[in-house]
Order: C-alpha cells, then sequence, then structure tokens
C-alpha cells in the first residue's frame, strides 16, 4: 500500500498556536500523530511525506523515524531542517516526485501548483504547505495531517474526500 502525508511538525510547538491543534502540549501531540501513523500503515508499506516532517531542534530524526512505520519517503518542505533531510533513515529524499500509482501520475512537491505535469490529461497535484487552508484546485489535494484526520492517507481517500464534502 502506499500512503501520503505532510505537514506533522512533530516536536514543533507553533503547529498547536498556529494550527489550532487539539492538544495541551507536544507530548501528546507527537504520540497521537505516530499512534495514528502506524495504525494506518504497515512495515512494508510507502509512505510519502509532502514536508514540513519534524522542528528545528526536535531531537534525532532517525529516533523519530524509526518510531513510525513503513518505507518513508521525504518531499522536502520549507520546515525541514538539514538535520531532517540528511537523515538516514529516508528511503528517498527529494523536492519533486512523479509517481504512477494505480494508471494514475501524481505530480508531488510540498507546495500546491497553479499548474503541473499533465494536468489537461487528468494528472493529480499532491501537496502540503497550506494546512488545509487554500481552495484547490480540480485535481489538486493537500494530503497534510490537519485535512486528513492527522493520519497518512492512501489515494482513494484522497480522492473520496472530495466525494463526501457537501457543496456549499
Amino acid at each position: 500500500m502506499i500512503y501520503f502525508t505532510s505537514d506533522t511538525h512533530l516536536a514543533d510547538p507553533r503547529v498547536l498556536r498556529i494550527d489550532q491543534r487539539p492538544f495541551p502540549g507536544m507530548r501528546e501531540h507527537d504520540a497521537a500523530l505516530i499512534a495514528n501513523w502506524n495504525a494506518v500503515v504497515r512495515p512494508d508499506d510507502e509512505v510519502w511525506h509532502l514536508g514540513d516532517f519534524m522542528g528545528r531542534g526536535a531531537g534525532d530524526c532517525n529516533h523519530m523515524l524509526q518510531r513510525l512505520t513503513g518505507i518513508k519517503h521525504l518531499i522536502i518542505g520549507n520546515n525541514d531542517p538539514d538535520t531532517v533531510v540528511a537523515c538516514g533513515g529516508w528511503k528517498t529524499v527529494q523536492h519533486y516526485k512523479e509517481l504512477i500509482v494505480d494508471g494514475v501520475l501524481l505530480v508531488m512537491c510540498h507546495y500546491p501548483f497553479r499548474t503541473w505535469n499533465q494536468m489537461g490529461k487528468k494528472s493529480i497535484n499532491l501537496h502540503g504547505h497550506s494546512h488545509g487552508r487554500l481552495k484547490p484546485l480540480p485535481r489538486q489535494f493537500d494530503v497534510g495531517v490537519d485535512v486528513f484526520d492527522l493520519k497518512p492517507v492512501t489515494l482513494n481517500d484522497i480522492l473520496s474526500s472530495r466525494l463526501k464534502r457537501v457543496p456549499g
């Protein structure tokens, strides 16, 4: 299985204030995000983390990655310090990635795009960064934890999320 997520901001206390995540402190925040991740991701699953994994000065990135199941890839975000980018626990690290999943071209970056490769041929842009605050374009999805109940999601979860929303 392949999962996608973004903007976990582990050990980054700013996220409690800025995004108003429902936790009294970072210990509870991080424990909940780790438990949510491990409840859905199995050891052989792949997870594409689309940036802003953990805060500066948050400790050992390898230790944090070891606490999370799955094979982990990083798409670098604006808040990923050098210690996260250089961490050996990632299978791959890059700023941008195109990946075909279930016959669909996914164009992934931490930042949302206005246009992207093969946009007119039904490719999909997956991103983070906006914490669910940006009105998406068609076939564009914010995969951040603020959008998806603080856990990684599959492409099917992502695509069906728009069908569940009531137009308003």
